[in-house]
Order: structure tokens, then sequence, then C-alpha cells
């Protein structure tokens, strides 16, 4: 048997990392475990963003927030079901947590400028953005042997820029040359997650906690009511880890796992866009320890395609900005809209999971997304395929509405009446049905020739041939699991601390609810409740 650890980490994504690097910090011995062969998890996967509000870079981008005012955000957001201490506890912590991590891991965070939160007409919210920030670019070259252990996303396959040189992330973005392109990959320099993942990585490794990969978590060691270790299953057999401290549960959501989902989710969530080892091995423990479960029929959602096999490694993709741009529409098995378009990915999940009482079945599920030959010529389609080409060979074009209802298998007459009102609409430069194009949100995600205008996303379908894309229910991740209270400690059924248990990212009851902040709104309270229970850990100050 190994000399004990003073805490063990499950998972390498956010969350983990983070704890881990801020457990170091306070003087402890740390064991640092990871399910699947190479590191990251879906933070590795993702753009890098982090929503903190009241953040220290805020002042000098020429933006004004306090914790009082993004505290009625979110709460403006909650409908009743958030636990305030939980909101508080991220808000107050989340900046120290900036500061430390700027300090302690490198992580050179900086305000992604402009990028408006998701709900920014609420009270509190900021349509000019400020709350959103991201690393730069981190050479991956500097992580020694293990630069080329971390995760790649399938969605991003270009490596090498960050999210504010893509049309997404900036109003103007710096798009770089091929030869800027060429000197980064001399050293490998990467953006988005992967940069926010190795500068946390390096911090480990720096630190002398070194992950030890395909170890899969099996359940939580017990001794007189306290978490004491971890049993693994390992390539080498079974193995046991002690901790003397506690255990941090990282090792994300259950969407992977089919008896779950049907158990606890408020809908269909047909399409993760994750790593297919989130199969909520941190839920199982945590309720075999006897806890609390919260938030359990939420997950991040995102509507999603699938994608002919060998194009990307999911064989499935996205579907963010594709849906907010002029030129398409998203229809029902009735051949009628059914919602804003431009809405932000995760509140969009809610209409999926809307019924027809009547017929008994979901309103919106099927659904396609409807685009014309301008929209593909001007921004081309999933895939992804590049504008003004001609389509792939999957994509079967019609010569008109009536021709792509039929074959879609719903009413021609309904689909031509939607494309006719949107049409008129249009031409008004509004959407009386829907409202779409008139958040800042809705007016950034859109074509960014027409940024922050409601050109940006309002536009005709006019020029065949049609196309159509079915639609899916997916999700970033699940966002239930373990209660804790505001230092990360897992509660047991009478809200007790499980002591020696710590929960943080989406194996967590997500301290969001249902709702979403911003761009960054899913790693950030993974990060922020990672430190926290880290700080708890160590009885560390954050300083």
């Amino acid at each position: 048997m190994s000399e004990p650890y003073d805490v063990i980490v499950l998972g390498t994504g956010a969350a983990g990392l983070t704890a881990a690097v801020t457990a170091a910090q306070g003087g402890a011995r740390v064991g640092l475990f990871e399910k699947a062969d190479e590191v990251g998890g879906t933070t590795a996967w993702s753009g890098g963003h982090v929503w903190i509000p009241n953040n220290p870079f805020q002042a000098a981008a020429g933006v004004e927030d306090s914790e009082e005012e993004a505290f009625t955000y979110i709460m403006s957001l909650s409908r009743g079901l958030l636990e305030e201490r939980l909101v508080r506890a991220f808000l107050k912590a989340g900046p120290d947590m900036v500061r430390f991590l700027d300090a302690n891991a490198g992580t050179d965070f900086h305000v992604v400028t402009d990028f408006p939160d998701y709900h920014p007409e609420n009270p509190g919210g900021k349509p000019g953005g400020g709350r959103t920030i991201e690393c730069p670019l981190f050479p991956f070259d500097e992580l020694g042997a293990w630069q080329h252990r971390v995760t790649k996303s399938p969605y991003y396959p270009n490596q090498h820029v960050t999210m504010s040189e893509t049309t997404l992330g900036a109003v103007v973005p710096e798009v770089p040359s091929e030869e800027e392109f060429a000197r980064r990959a001399v050293r490998d320099e990467r953006g988005r997650g992967q940069a926010l993942v190795g500068r946390l990585l390096k911090a480990c490794l720096d630190a002398g906690i070194e992950p030890k990969g395909s170890h899969r978590a099996r359940r939580l060691l017990m001794t007189d009511g306290r978490v004491t270790g971890v049993r693994f299953d390992t390539p080498e057999g079974p193995a046991e880890y002690h901790a003397r401290h506690g255990v941090v549960l990282a090792t994300g959501g259950f969407e992977w796992n089919e008896e779950y989902k049907r158990a606890f989710l408020r809908g269909p969530l047909t399409h993760p866009v994750s790593m297919r080892t989130n199969t909520g091995d941190g839920l199982y423990m945590a309720m075999k320890a006897g806890a609390m479960l919260g938030n359990m029929r939420e997950a991040w959602w995102i509507p999603a395609a699938d994608l002919p096999e060998g194009i990307n490694a999911m064989n499935r993709a996205m579907i963010s900005a594709d849906r907010t741009r002029p030129r398409s529409i998203m229809v029902n098995r009735h051949g009628r809209r059914f919602t804003n378009e431009a809405a932000n990915y995760n509140a969009f999940g809610g209409a999926f999971h809307v019924e027809d009482v009547s017929a008994f079945e979901y309103a919106n599920l099927p659904c396609w997304l409807i685009f014309d030959q301008g929209y593909l010529r001007a921004y081309g389609t999933i895939g992804p395929h590049p504008a003004g080409e001609e389509p792939p060979a999957w994509l079967k074009g019609c010569q008109s509405l009536q021709a792509l209802a039929e074959d879609l298998g719903i009413p021609a007459e309904e689909l031509e009446a939607t494309v006719s009102r949107w049409n008129e609409n249009v031409d008004k430069g509004v959407d009386p049905d829907f409202h779409r194009g008139e958040s800042a949100h809705d007016r950034w995600w859109g074509d960014p020739a027409y940024k922050r205008d409601v050109r940006g996303t309002l536009g005709p379908l006019d020029e065949p041939p049609y196309y159509a894309i079915p639609i899916k229910s997916g999700a970033l991740g699940t966002k239930g699991g373990p209660r804790v209270d505001p230092d990360a400690r897992v509660l047991d059924l009478d809200g007790e601390p499980i002591e020696g248990l710590y929960a943080a990212g989406n194996v967590m009851a997500s301290p969001f609810g249902m709702t979403y902040g911003g761009a960054g709104g899913t790693l950030a309270p993974a990060m922020v409740f990672g430190y926290l229970a880290a700080l708890s850990l160590t009885g560390g100050s954050g300083s």
C-alpha cells in the first residue's frame, strides 16, 4: 500500500485541476486521478471561457460591476430554485480564485471584451460584456512528456487560436496569418480550453502532482463515517489509495449513462457532446456514501446534429452560431417555427422539452434547421463546410419549399406559410413571433459582418435550393449531483457534511440550477468550487 495522500482529486478537467493546484499551494500532498487515458476532460474540448462577475480586469476594460449586481442578475433567472448561499459563495470566491490562479498557476486571464451575458437584458445583466475571461495561448512544449497527453477537441480542429481571435469571440477579431499559425506550431501554442488545461496542468506538474491516467474510481473508502480514500479499477487490476484529509469528486456528469438519464432528466438528451467517460461514476459513489442529491433534472443543454462518419471523432456537431445567422430558421414536424433560434443554447434546451399534451409527444422533436443557398454561400454549414463551396454530398438541396417539405415528411403548406411570414417580418426588421434579434445576445452570435445589428440574425429565405439538417437535444454535460455547502462539502440526507467528501464541477448539484449566466458559465462554478474545496481541505485563505 502506498503512502497516503493528504488530498485525492478525481478528475482532470477544470474543477479537478483547480482543486489540485490550490490544495498543493496549501501544503497538501495531492493525488490526481483520471478515468481516461488522456487528461483535460471536456474542459479541454471547450472554448476556454470562464464567467466571473466582478472579476479583477473589468475596471481596466471600462466595465462597472459588483457582487450585488451579479447576484441580482443570477437570482433574476432562478425561478426560486437557487440556494442564495451558494450563489453568494460563488460570487465572493470567483475574483479571489482568478487572482490566486494568475499568481500561482500562470493562467494570465484577461477580459473577453464586449461578449454579452446570455440574458443581458435581465436586471443586473451586462449587454456590453466584461464578465467572461480567458487565457492567452499556451506553449505545450512546456509540458514535456505530457505535451501529447491532453485530449484534443473534436469540435475545434485548429488548436492554435483563442476564442478572441474568432468571429464569435470578438467584434473585429484579429485573425492570425498563415505565417503566425506556422510560428505557433513550432512550440505547439494552443488556445481555448487547451490553453486553460495546459496552464493548470503545468502548475500541477510544477507542484510535483503527476496525474494517474486510466484510473477509474469505483467506490469511496469509509472509516467511521468519514471518507478516507478511493478504490480504483486500473489496467493492472484494483488499487486503493488513502487520503488523510479527504477526496474531491470532479468526475463530470452522467450524460453518457442511459440508465441515469432515464431516471433523472426532465426531458430527452440523445446527443451529448462531451467526453464519453462521463458516465456518472462520481454520482454513484456519492449516492453510496449517503449524499443528498439536487438539480438532477438539469443539464447544460445545447442543440446538436449528427454528422457523417469520419468528419470528427464524435460524428456530431454543436449547433450554436449556425442557427443564429440570417437566412435560416428552425421548424418542427408541423412545419412551424417554435422558438427564438438565436437564444442561448442552454435556454434553447427547454424548447425540446415542451409537451404536446393532446398528442402526448414532444411538440418540437423532431425538428430541422432550414436554410437556403444564400446561407450556404455566405456561411457554409456544419461539418465544418466552408462558405462559397458546393454543398457536401450528404447535404441534399431541394429547388422548392414544397419539395423540401415532402422530403422531410412535414406539411408543405405550413412550411411555405412559415417562410412567407418570416420573410415579411424580416423586411420589417422584427420578429414579433419569438423576438429574435431583440437581445444583445442574439446580435452577437449571428453574421459577424453585422455584429450588434439586427441584420446579424434576421435575413430572408428566398434563394433555392433549400436545405434541412435534423437537430437533436444535446448537452455539454449534466449539472445535477450531490448537494454541497459553500465550502464544497458534500451534504448527507440530513443536510450535514459527509466528512472528507467534496465535489466540484458537473458531478455536483450546480449552484446555478437551470440557468447559464454567460460565456464560460459551465467552467466558472466548476473552478470556483474546486478552489473552495481545496481551501477547506487545507485550511487555506486563497491568498
